[in-house]
């Protein structure tokens, strides 16, 4: 039987989050074991045995001589995840504001190596956004990327509640109307100053750069 470790949870948290948010979709292939160990610094190994989990649990299907495919999924009802019901854009913000600089503290301390690259990717990802619909996305997986790399299961689902919440709220029309092209940029260096203070595991850096950011992401959505 082999062990599960940090980095072959770290890979099919990848996987799964990219099904998830549609980057990759049913009957789709897979980027290859060598491209995702690169992307998220981790043994192949670790690559082939998380995807191997995978395969046993019906997400995706490998093929010897063609790749790794995601599977379509199984028509069955799946229970619904607790989220706070009709949570406003201001208190996602309050949430955000309370939760989140204490949360890259954390994430100061105790990311590692595959972290840093994932970070990297979502940095890379979101500078190369041709679209509002693009650069969210990335943006979103910054913030995902970095309350996962706390590995502390209830700060990880404290966050995945915020999340939810979003999704049940205007809050991306919102962000649409408030993103111009000079705000934009602004995000982009904030992101860049967030992931450099955690690379740096500057606790007191990384809290000040997150707060910083999600100020600025207040004032322009709420004007306050």
């Amino acid at each position: 039987m082999t062990m599960t470790t940090r980095h072959d949870l770290r890979v099919r948290d990848f996987v799964t989050d990219g099904i998830r948010s549609g980057a990759y979709r049913a009957n789709g292939k897979l980027p290859t074991e060598r491209a995702l160990s690169e992307q998220l610094g981790v043994p192949r190994s670790a690559v082939r045995d998380a995807l191997a989990v995978l395969e046993s649990g019906g997400v995706v299907t490998r093929i010897i001589g063609s790749g790794t495919y995601v599977r379509e999924p199984e028509d069955k009802p799946v229970a619904p995840e607790p989220v706070p019901q009709a949570a406003s854009p201001a208190e996602i913000m309050e949430a955000r504001l309370l939760v989140e600089p204490q949360l890259a503290q954390l994430a100061a301390i105790n990311a590692d190596q595959s972290d840093f690259a994932l970070f990297d990717e979502c940095i890379r990802q979101g500078d190369a956004a041709d679209s509002f619909e693009a650069f969210e996305h990335w943006d979103a997986a910054l913030h995902h990327a970095i309350a996962k790399s706390t590995h502390n299961r209830l700060v990880i689902e404290l966050y995945g509640m915020i999340t939810r919440a979003r999704d049940l709220t205007a809050w991306g029309e919102l962000k649409r109307r408030s993103l111009s092209a000079d705000r934009r940029e602004h995000y982009r260096r904030e992101h860049h100053a967030i992931v450099a203070a955690l690379q740096a595991r500057d606790v007191s850096a990384a809290e000040k750069a997150l707060l910083g950011h999600l100020e600025r992401v207040r004032s322009n959505l709420l004007g306050r």
